[in-house]
């Protein structure tokens, strides 16, 4: 396990604005990893044991599915804390997807 990676995923996570989400290449590309999607993906299965918190519920896959939910107990609970920031889900996908995709390259700078 890369604990520096997945370290700097849960950074980059972390900034993810309530009621707005962001995918796991999103995450690999603003970290210069951009073919490493699926390791931001591992790293998300132990999210739940970062400090501080990590809002893993906000990464979903490039389509906006709700791709990591069976990681989460109930898996019910990613959409509903979605939801509970007024981000539409219908059948574990983001509804306008687009308007609420929060693109890291061009909102943070990792200078």
């Amino acid at each position: 396990m890369d604990t520096n990676f997945y370290e700097q995923v849960y950074e980059i996570a972390r900034l993810i604005p309530k009621g707005r989400v962001t995918s796991y290449g999103a995450i690999a590309k603003s970290l210069g990893a951009a073919k490493s999607s699926r390791m931001v993906g591992h790293a998300m299965l132990y999210a739940g044991t970062a400090h501080p918190k990590v809002p893993a519920h906000r990464v979903v896959n490039s389509s906006g599915l709700l791709t990591g939910k069976f990681h989460f107990k109930p898996p019910e609970l990613m959409e509903e804390l979605l939801k509970q920031e007024g981000v539409e889900v219908k059948n574990d996908k983001v509804l306008n997807f687009k308007k609420v995709f929060w693109n890291p390259l061009e909102e943070i700078n990792l200078d």
